[in-house]
């Protein structure tokens, strides 16, 4: 088989390149290890930035996201025990919308089959070769088990932190920089309206808080948690009392609880691999960099990375200009280290350190006050929220 652009990874960031290149005329064969249901339910992020929003809408995709997409113009920084808004639209202009990654991915299936495009699920053995030449060689068995062979000019490592693309690059091809926390996410998903208007993050002496949601008649929550904490140990009642602990004001405020419809645990790392690209291999996404939850950035990087992607390989395919493609790296990890500083700042300021002294906590209630007080200091935590423009 023969294509220009194999796309490892059916997540928002391969399916939104699969769709770009292929509305610009290329050829595209795009690959996913599992199967269509799974990644139409595959649980994520809900917060979008602007420019995420406005890019969707751009390419035809905003319809069902300005329908039930729900807009925050602000959040509360939740500490000492009362509310702080942060309010995003007055400060910036600009706004947030809470959409679940996996109804993105949803509205990037549908329009793939609305226009016959294919994508190949539960496919397995994949495996690269060739990157360093002009005709890299992917290999893999499809659904029915049968050994296929593609011929590509490039290919797109969209899988994630634990697929294939990554560690197909020779040992010193890349670079990486890596810090791991010492906590770790409880996050649940509850049939029940949201408590607040808008997402709530918690600083709390037993640990961080989310208050989120994913539509009027569902909440999403998290837990600062241990890493090595099991989620058989976390009874929905345990769950609920230590969200109603962390989550208590000295003003009224009732948390409304209902089933637990998911809950999951997820460490915390942040990771970069420089440079983004291996000789015709593109890393985007996960694949190339992990940002901690705190800052809302994952999905919304990598759709930035797509966007600088996907005009690159036209540049390269279609007009034989290489310009974009040899700055496609650079230009991303400009954006990539911006928002790994910020996810850093908001978790390192909101969570409690196991191994942290009284000095340390009282340098987060200082800084959690500062933004609280200041006008520059929300300015800025609120132009980083939002999402900076696309460069």
């Amino acid at each position: 088989m023969r294509t220009q652009v194999v796309v490892i990874g059916a997540g928002p960031a391969g399916l939104l390149l699969s769709y770009l290149l292929r509305s610009e005329g290329l050829d595209v064969v795009l690959l996913e290890a599992r199967s269509r249901e799974y990644v139409r339910k595959r649980m994520r992020a809900g917060v979008c930035e602007q420019p995420t929003v406005e890019l969707l809408r751009e390419i035809g995709l905003g319809t069902r996201l300005d329908a039930e997409g729900l807009r925050h113009e602000g959040f509360s920084l939740r500490f000492d025990g009362s509310d702080h808004r942060v309010a995003l639209t007055e400060l910036t202009g600009k706004a947030i919308m809470v959409y679940g990654q996996q109804e993105i991915v949803k509205d990037l299936i549908d329009a793939h089959e609305a226009k016959g495009w294919p994508i190949e699920f539960e496919v397995s053995g994949v495996s690269l070769s060739g990157l360093d030449t002009d005709r890299p060689r992917v290999d893999y068995r499809d659904v029915t088990g049968v050994s296929q062979v593609v011929d590509a000019d490039v290919v797109a490592g969209c899988d994630g932190f634990h697929g294939i693309s990554r560690p197909a690059v020779p040992a010193g091809g890349l670079r990486a920089f890596d810090r791991q926390y010492p906590f770790a996410w409880l996050g649940v998903l509850a049939q029940t309206p949201p408590s607040s208007e808008e997402l709530i993050y918690a600083h709390h002496e037993r640990g961080f808080a989310l208050h989120s949601m994913r539509s009027p008649e569902l909440t999403r929550a998290y837990l600062q948690v241990a890493p090595d904490e099991k989620l058989a140990d976390w009874s929905d009642d345990r769950i609920w009392s230590e969200l109603s602990l962390r989550l208590k004001t000295d003003a009224d405020f009732s948390l409304h609880e209902g089933p637990l419809l998911d809950k999951s645990i997820t460490p915390m790392r942040s990771h970069v691999v420089e440079p983004m690209r291996y000789g015709r291999l593109f890393l985007a996404g996960d694949a190339a960099h992990i940002v901690p939850p705190t800052g809302a950035k994952g999905m919304n990087l990598a759709v930035a990375d797509i966007r600088v992607l996907s005009r690159a390989l036209v540049e390269l395919l279609q007009h034989n200009s290489s310009e974009l493609a040899e700055s496609y790296s650079d230009t991303c990890l400009k954006r990539v280290w911006r928002a790994e500083h910020f996810s850093w700042y908001m978790t390192s300021m909101l969570h409690v350190d196991p191994d942290a002294d009284v000095f340390q906590h009282r340098l987060q209630l200082s800084q959690l006050r500062y933004t609280a007080s200041s006008r520059a200091a929300a300015t800025s935590l609120a132009e980083n929220y939002v999402g900076l423009p696309f460069a």
